[in-house]
């Protein structure tokens, strides 16, 4: 998965892959393979949070264990395979392979102590991991302190994990209920044991997660799930762009292939029950496994593990007013009604298009950093790499940067600036950027230009030093975008 940006990063570490010391020259082939990876995101949450049934849906598979055990006390990365694979790549870097336990899943026991272990790499052949990779964190549990310790301690990621986490693009963040003090408390542990990955509202969403659970019985949730993602979004402001909510155990269920045309007969069958009476069964769990009903023990323990509540009666409502419908269809919209496709269109649209320049960006600074510690290798990569920063298409970078200072509120700019300057640096409509939907070619160049001169007022007369600089960054992004909407007139 390559843009613009990497490919000319992969290109310059080709070409210079054979003029540095044998040492350089493998860890610029490293970086290199890197640049290819699919986007990777890492899923952060407190205990119990839903992470892992998230993750599972996002994979379209039911394999990350949702149950305590040694795989969730460690880091798990699930990417694409040609065939399924679990290694468990310990602290010394060996790797020792295990197969998925008989219900398709990693193992509850990894055959290695936990604090040996490194991170475990799953390899699957699901479709919806080729061109992404996700990485499943230890569940969050708060801290007091910002120390590394206990970071550490709280988040359960050392320096060896922290490595495989660090190198995500983006960060997904599960919340349940509401945002609590020690919620934020350990997500700033998150930070200080993963500080390599520099997560700002740039990179990082919420999740609202396991929203069914938010009002009794099979109660519709959605009239207080939305509220309540716009008040954690607010309380979040500096941390993530968006909280979108998600029925976690709905979107797993029916993205993995856990429900059958049995259990949709079974659904049918309740269905088709007097209005009052399902009613009351589906008030709490313990009334649906007790009251009188034309279902089994274990058909009904089976909806409440795959559906809960809320989902058996959703479906029950879809069968009622549709009793001819079918299985596919009867998933395809329990799915949507999941919140699962928002949170699919959020991560494409917020990330995809950044990825090309968060990754062209740790590109060249692992590249620096290469330079900075071989000496022999020095003058060979920083000249290839102030060749490359050349080319004005690289000044996205410096945009992202400057946007990821405004957006956690390290540079305060006026809101109205500081959420044009997130628009320039995190797409390329100039439409969207420019707020003028209905604009020619013509009246987009005009507005990039005068907003490039604002920008250029403010950097000059009104902004202090840090807001300067941030301000020159956005005017000469507003002058180089004026040019390409020029040349895409022509």
């Amino acid at each position: 998965m390559t843009g613009q940006l990497t490919t000319g990063i992969a290109t310059l570490c080709h070409e210079i892959v054979t003029r540095v010391s044998s040492d350089a020259g493998q860890q610029v082939r490293q970086i290199s393979n890197r640049l290819h990876d699919p986007l990777r995101v890492a899923i952060a949450g407190r205990l119990k949070a839903g992470k892992s049934t998230l993750v599972n849906a996002m994979i379209g598979r039911r394999v990350a264990p949702t149950a305590a055990g040694e795989c969730t006390r460690v880091v798990t990365r699930f990417r694409y395979g040609p065939a399924d694979r679990i290694d468990v790549v310990t602290r010394d870097g060996e790797r020792h392979s295990l197969p998925l336990d008989d219900d398709g899943m990693v193992p509850a026991r990894l055959g290695v102590p936990a604090t040996r272990i490194a991170y475990v790499d799953v390899a699957l052949t699901s479709d919806r991991l080729r061109d992404l990779t996700v990485v499943d964190t230890p569940g969050l549990a708060s801290t007091d302190t910002a120390g590394s310790a206990r970071a550490e301690a709280a988040v359960g990621i050392d320096d060896d994990s922290a490595d495989e986490v660090a190198a995500a693009e983006a960060v997904v963040y599960v919340f349940t209920q509401a945002v609590r003090a020690d919620d934020v408390r350990a997500l700033e542990a998150f930070h200080t044991a993963s500080a390599r990955l520099a997560t700002s509202p740039i990179n990082a969403i919420g999740v609202l997660g396991k929203v069914d659970t938010l009002v009794g019985g099979a109660g519709d949730p959605w009239p207080v799930a939305e509220p309540l993602a716009r008040q954690q979004a607010g309380l979040l402001l500096r941390t993530v762009g968006d909280v979108v909510p998600v029925a976690g155990l709905l979107a797993e269920t029916t993205t993995a292939g856990r429900l059958t045309g049995t259990d949709r007969d079974a659904l049918a069958a309740l269905a088709a029950l007097p209005a009052d009476d399902l009613r009351i069964l589906l008030l709490s769990a313990d009334l649906f496994r007790t009251r009188p009903a034309p279902l089994g023990p274990d058909q009904r323990e089976r909806l409440l593990i795959r559906l809960d509540l809320y989902g058996i009666g959703y479906a029950c409502a879809l069968l009622a007013a549709e009793p001819r419908l079918g299985t596919g269809e009867l998933v395809r919209r329990l799915c949507a009604a999941s919140g699962l496709d928002r949170l699919t269109a959020t991560v494409d649209q917020t990330f995809r298009w950044r990825s090309d320049a968060i990754k062209a960006g740790w590109a060249l600074t692992r590249l620096e950093r290469l330079a900075s510690f071989d000496p022999q290798s020095r003058p060979v990569i920083r000249d290839a790499v102030e060749q490359a920063l050349r080319d004005p298409a690289y000044h996205r970078l410096r945009l992202l940067d400057a946007a990821q200072r405004a957006a956690t509120g390290a540079v305060t700019l006026p809101p109205d600036w500081e959420q044009e300057l997130i628009r320039l640096a995190t797409s390329d409509d100039p439409r969207w950027i420019l707020r003028l939907p209905e604009a020619d070619a013509g009246q987009l160049a005009s507005a990039a230009v005068l907003a490039a001169g604002r920008w250029r007022a403010y950097a000059v007369d009104g902004a202090g030093p840090a807001q300067a600089r941030l301000a020159h960054v956005a005017h000469r992004g507003f002058q180089l975008l004026a040019q390409e909407v020029r040349q895409c007139r022509t």
